[in-house]
């Protein structure tokens, strides 16, 4: 919270565009909404079928994040899922958040 307050009137992150892959929890939440205040773009799916917490994917999706995940994806979802994060229309990441090396 102090990162946000003081860097989001510079918008160091300008021009990010942001796909990360990691559990979707209440920690990523604040770290989604905390890249987005810096200035970034992001696209986010979950690294792990089983931690997505649904509550906190529904939350960031109704605040207007492509968030790809949901408890209990199928491994067939899992890869649907990284690729809409990967292969967005009109939307080139140039960072990479992955603590899986899946993305």
């Amino acid at each position: 919270m102090a990162l946000r307050k003081r860097a989001s009137d510079d918008k160091p992150l300008k021009n990010a565009k942001i796909v990360g892959c990691t559990h979707v929890n209440a920690q990523t939440a604040v770290l989604i909404e905390t890249l987005a205040a810096l200035g970034a773009s992001v696209r986010w799916a979950a690294c792990n079928i089983y931690s997505t917490q649904n509550e906190v994917a529904a939350a960031l999706a109704e605040s207007g994040f492509s968030v790809f995940a949901w408890r209990g994806e199928t491994e067939e979802d899992f890869w649907w899922c990284i690729d809409k994060c990967v292969n967005a229309e009109n939307w080139q990441p140039n960072m990479i958040l992955d603590d899986g090396g899946d993305a």
